[in-house]
């Protein structure tokens, strides 16, 4: 199966490796406004729970704690060793997902469940059972649930995923990055190969169904043939899922990454060799290509929804949606993300003012959004873009009561340069990616943000889209 970097040549990635939206939500949440307040949220919380045929539900935990910093990470992390303070978080945690819950029809089944953070294996066992157990009291999970964790192999132990697995946990998410030992010491994350051997086989051996592995290209001293041994590495111990990210090097967002040696990173043209070796390698493997960044068997699940047209994309990234409705999705905890039937709603992102909400009986929304019809036309647009990798104009013209090519002139204007290039093939009834056009889904979304233009600035808001 040929790579669909091989077509990619120095011009190309040139001409079209830019910053751009990931799209886990449209509009964007540079976009979303202080207005949309907990009250504004209390209320769509009450009204899409209300009347028949209910959306399936999605829900994360952010669990924030961490011993020490990644230079690489991004996230929204505490850097503690008191434990005292993950005790002190559950208690707040607790109040918001009952308080939520009290306004929730608690019938609805629960489809997609995950604990992400931050380090969620920083909780001990006993937190850990009785946050699983609080929750599962309050909501209903399906029989088929995805049940996940991301988990640090560097600090998580056995006795950790025995309970994990006891509890209901089926699938486990590790943080790999990179192999290489000069690598991990430059982005102070040393985990050697055999340390995730070992977890790998643990989980195998406890009955795990699905183990994803993150990886990252881009990291200082990473060459082709350092990246290519650690995806090897990888290729042997045979993960169901892959996310290959781009590293995002933006010290004026995430300061600490000022300790990185920027003489040290890849420079664009390496940095594009390793993911094309990458791509090849995965795809080699028997690896789908599911867009942007992930990969999977074609048996797992996002494999077959990949080949189904199912693919669903929200906050967590790509998901399986789960019968006819896309599953509302709930975030609690310090900076999590809620997406209700066209509402968002992120909680504050400091641990004081989040305590400080719940505090004075308020649920913790810093900002969110509503969408207008426009809005909705345009995120159903760039999801289709996204996960089937193609768009219908007529499916598009029914559902929404427009016509496809007269309402996005200007848009489809802007995709003649990349149908010339070979990323989309444009006619009458239809807009397709190619398959190296895949590897620039994000751009040929853009075209069809209509508040990109506004968000451009001295310092790039986005990360590269390559």
């Amino acid at each position: 199966m040929d790579s669909p970097a091989s077509s990619i040549n120095k011009e190309l990635l040139q001409k079209y490796n830019t910053a751009g939206p990931r799209y886990t939500s449209y509009p964007t949440a540079p976009v979303w406004q202080d207005s949309y307040d907990a009250q504004a949220h209390e209320l769509t919380i009450r009204q899409t729970n209300q009347g028949a045929n209910p959306h399936p539900l999605s829900l994360y935990a952010h669990l924030p704690f961490c011993e020490q910093r990644c230079l690489f990470c991004g996230c929204n992390v505490v850097i503690t060793k008191q434990r005292d303070q993950a005790e002190k978080y559950l208690g707040y945690l607790f109040k918001e997902m009952e308080t939520i819950a009290a306004w929730m029809d608690r019938s609805r089944p629960v489809v997609q469940f995950h604990w992400g953070g931050g380090t969620p294996t920083y909780l001990s066992e006993e937190q850990m059972e009785r946050l699983f157990k609080f929750q599962t009291s309050l909501f209903q999970l399906a029989p088929d649930a995805e049940v996940a964790i991301e988990v640090d192999p560097r600090v998580t132990t056995p006795e950790q995923l025995t309970v994990l697995k006891e509890l209901g946990f089926n699938r486990i998410s590790l943080g790999v990055q990179d192999f290489n030992p000069q690598v991990q010491e430059a982005i102070h994350r040393v985990q050697p190969l055999d340390m995730t051997t070992h977890m790998v086989k643990h989980c195998r051996a406890l009955g795990f169904e699905g183990l994803n592995f993150d990886l990252i290209y881009g990291l200082p001293f990473q060459t082709v043939e350092r990246f290519t041994q650690t995806v090897q590495e990888v290729i042997a111990l045979s993960p169901d899922r892959i996310a290959l990210y781009s590293y995002a090097h933006v010290p004026w967002l995430s300061p600490h990454q000022t300790q990185i040696p920027e003489d040290a990173l890849p420079e664009t043209e390496t940095k594009f060799r390793i993911l094309q070796i990458a791509l090849q390698l995965l795809t080699e493997a028997g690896y789908l290509y599911i867009g942007m960044d992930h990969f999977a068997k074609p048996q797992d699940e996002l494999g077959q929804a990949l080949q189904k047209g199912t693919l669903h994309r929200n906050f967590m990234g790509y998901t399986v949606q789960k019968g006819h409705l896309p599953s509302d999705l709930y975030g609690f905890g310090v900076s999590a993300i809620s997406g209700l039937q066209g509402h968002f709603a992120q909680n504050w992102r400091k641990l004081s003012q989040y305590y400080e909400a719940l505090d004075n009986d308020r649920i913790p929304v810093m900002r969110g959004y509503v969408l207008s019809d426009e809005d909705k036309l345009r995120q159903q647009v760039i999801l289709a873009i996204l996960c089937q990798g193609r768009i219908e104009y007529s499916e598009i013209n029914n559902r929404f009561g427009i016509d496809f090519k007269a309402h996005f002139a200007d848009s489809l204007h802007q995709l003649e340069a990349p149908a010339q290039d070979g990323l989309v093939e444009l006619n009458e009834h239809h807009l397709v990616l190619t398959p190296v056009g895949r590897m620039f889904s994000r751009n040929i979304a853009m075209p069809f943000d209509a508040y990109l233009p506004k968000l451009s600035g001295d310092k790039p808001t986005f990360s590269k889209t390559v």
